[in-house]
């Protein structure tokens, strides 16, 4: 009896990591199923204008809503944004916006948005010293001092469409009119006379 009861915590150890094997495997397999590259008006939005104009539209959009802007070129706006809903947890959210011509010479222009939100929580430690003593060994003594930390404890991608649909229409806004296509403000030139 007393060779079988290794032998039993031995399975069960299988057993739990097998289990926990399985939940892992589930939880990636959410998140393959969340990524079914179905929808593309999600992320991205075609705008009249060059790839220049629209990132300035959409530079000009974050920094409107206080985003602090790290980089940006005329085809790439990266920016970012800090928020404390509590005294422990701070989240930040950057913002990338890529633009791309819709085609060589074309005078429409696609920009890609995503945001990922960080979240922190800050984390004490308290700092200790050891001490070393010959004939007890080593003593570690605690000190009366504590340091904090913020340390990330989760990292997403924003999914949420009417989230991106606010940042584009407010893009849209802020489009200088001189990015509209030559052929077509002088066809609403002509129009008005």
């Amino acid at each position: 009896m007393q060779t079988l009861r290794p032998l039993n915590k031995l399975a069960m150890l299988f057993a739990v990591a097998g289990l926990a094997a399985c939940s892992t495997m589930a939880s990636n397999q959410k998140v393959t199923i969340q990524e079914d590259f179905a929808s593309t008006d999600v992320h991205a939005h075609s705008f009249p204008g060059t790839d220049r104009a629209t990132c300035e539209a959409a530079r000009r959009a974050l920094l409107s809503q206080g985003y602090v802007i790290n980089e940006a070129s005329p085809a790439l706006i990266r920016g970012r944004k800090n928020f404390q809903p509590g005294a422990d947890v701070h989240v930040q959210i950057e913002f990338h916006v890529v633009c791309a011509p819709d085609s060589k010479g074309s005078n429409s222009t696609t920009a890609f948005a995503n945001a990922v939100r960080d979240r922190y929580s800050l984390r004490k430690s308290s700092t200790s010293a050891s001490l070393g003593v010959p004939a007890l060994g080593s003593l570690s003594v605690p000190f009366g001092m504590s340091d904090e930390s913020l340390v990330r404890v989760a990292s997403e991608t924003i999914a949420n469409k009417l989230f991106y649909e606010r940042f584009f229409a407010l893009v849209e806004r802020y489009f200088d009119d001189s990015a509209v296509p030559e052929e077509e403000s002088t066809a609403n030139s002509m129009s008005d006379q």
